[in-house]
């Protein structure tokens, strides 16, 4: 490939216009501060060894909570990437080379933190052959070396489809990968510029066939019908997903898509019942949620489904 070639199709991020969202937040999106000595404790070791941690560069609001429970998100692979996301606030351009040292280096944030539950995730680095897929299998294997008690997540890129890269993340075996579609099939161009739908679905097949424990985000908001939403839900059954989560889009800075509604709390709890009705084994649904919250939970075979039935149950007593 020439040099620069790769980056001729992006957008100019500079030649985007902003747009902020004219709808007002309603009360149901308000969080409290995080406290807590859990939260504390992780939050002086960050600001110590300046550690980087996706829950504080993308303000998630359930922060304070997963800290409080010992789960921590990490990004690898840079803080710049290929892809140009209408939803993501990190940036796109040309990244730095891989750092071949960033695996180990995770690993010891992980042991430091004392991290029970990690999440890792990464920019998308279609520039470089593998994609980034071998230092995510190091990353994985130096994870799980360092820390044998700590559980991890994956939550991955589409590496393009190729079964080569996302056969590494399979090799690695982590207990849980995830690959998030986003958004309906009608907005993926608009949301996921570079992203296909239905790519990213049999990405989600390839790795169960790897009998790997799945999961899958969708954002709400983006101009979405109900009915796109709910089919969203029905073609990641027929994938195979084990563990959904359904959450609120929020427009991260004015250069960014605008929300177009704030879901209410009801329509979340539809769309779980829909979920578990087609047979979806942990469906986590609501406006705060986020892909790696209650990301702890998700690693248990039964837990969201059982969790569900027993509800069910106490409504019919």
């Amino acid at each position: 490939m020439e040099k620069g070639k790769a980056m001729q199709e992006l957008p100019i991020v500079s030649n985007i216009v902003e747009t902020e969202s004219k709808i007002k937040k309603p009360n149901w999106l308000r969080v409290k501060l995080p406290t807590g000595e859990s939260y504390k404790h992780v939050r002086g070791l960050v600001d110590t060894h300046k550690l980087h941690t996706i829950c504080e560069s993308g303000n998630c609001p359930n922060m304070g909570e997963c800290w409080g429970e010992g789960t921590a998100t990490f990004m690898i692979l840079g803080n710049v990437c290929t892809r140009s996301c209408g939803f993501c606030a990190v940036a796109t351009g040309r990244p730095d080379p891989i750092d071949w040292d960033e695996p180990q280096r995770v690993a010891e944030a992980i042991h430091l933190m004392k991290v029970k539950h990690a999440v890792i995730t990464s920019v998308d680095r279609d520039e470089v052959k593998d994609g980034g897929s071998i230092i995510w299998y190091n990353t994985i294997k130096a994870v799980k070396l360092l820390n044998p008690d700590t559980t991890l997540e994956t939550l991955i890129p589409d590496f393009k489809g190729e079964t080569e890269n996302i056969q590494r993340i399979i090799d690695a075996a982590p207990e849980v990968v995830s690959h998030n579609i986003e958004t309906v099939e009608r907005l993926t161009r608009k949301v996921r510029i570079q992203a296909k739908y239905w790519r990213s679905m049999e990405v989600l097949r390839t790795l169960k066939e790897g009998s790997m424990r799945t999961k899958s985000g969708i954002m709400l908001g983006l101009g979405e019908t109900k009915e796109e939403v709910i089919q969203t839900i029905k073609d990641l059954a027929a994938s195979n997903v084990d563990v959904i989560t359904i959450g609120q889009y929020l427009q991260p800075t004015k250069k960014h898509l605008p929300v177009q509604r704030f879901v209410h709390p009801d329509e979340f709890k539809e769309y779980r019942e829909i979920g578990y009705g087609l047979g979806i084994d942990y469906v986590e649904s609501g406006p705060l949620v986020r892909s790696s919250y209650h990301s702890e939970k998700h690693i248990v075979p039964g837990y969201g489904r059982q969790k569900w039935e027993e509800e069910k149950a106490m409504l019919i007593a």
